[in-house]
């Protein structure tokens, strides 16, 4: 064999087995990239898991307003569970509601459920707003059907940016000016 074709073979031997020994770091059942964990509040028992749950406040000091839970429930069981409440631990009542406006919170078997933002479930806190600040951690407790209390804590978020879709409405503006009469007329034609 000649001298090139042996530095050849060399070097492609050295290459084979830097990326062996790379390629090592993210294969397996327990593998390093495996344990990193998104920083969002999350929670799981039995079949049951919560993931990305906030409180979502109304923003500023100067909007008042209520706030509201957001979250996505995962059931990886054969029946479905009912969410029953969620409860903020020695501060206020939240209000379930379901997609369809009527009935039960339902996560169906092998599915998920969202709450908050359009089209879905939702879940307002009732009472005064100054039971929540903006940047603390706020305990909760979902109480399940089955699988029962799931606790967890969330953080508390203006309803701005990236949440704004998730959090709380305005309340609505006033309707008639103090005349009684409307405080814009429609056009006729």
């Amino acid at each position: 064999m000649s001298r090139s074709l042996r530095r050849g073979a060399l070097a492609a031997t050295a290459v084979v087995f830097s990326i062996a020994s790379l390629a090592a770091c993210g294969a397996g059942n327990d593998a390093q990239t495996l344990q990193i964990k998104p920083d969002n509040a999350s929670a799981s028992k039995g079949e049951i898991e919560i993931q990305n749950a906030l409180v979502i406040t109304q923003g500023t000091k100067e909007r008042t307003g209520g706030a509201v839970v957001s979250a996505t429930l995962f059931n990886n069981g054969m029946k479905p569970e009912v969410l029953e409440s969620i409860s903020l631990p020695g501060r206020g009542k939240v209000v379930l509601k379901a997609a369809e406006g009527a009935g039960k919170v339902v996560v169906p078997s092998g599915g998920s459920v969202v709450i908050g933002g359009k089209g879905n479930a939702s879940a307002v806190i009732e009472g005064p707003s100054e039971a929540v600040k903006n940047g603390a951690a706020q305990d909760l407790v979902f109480k399940m059907s089955s699988t029962g209390d799931i606790p967890l804590e969330a953080f508390v978020v203006p309803n701005t940016g990236a949440f704004a879709p998730f959090g709380p409405t305005e309340a609505p503006a006033a309707g008639p000016t103090a005349s009684g009469s409307p405080a814009a007329a429609p056009s006729g034609s």
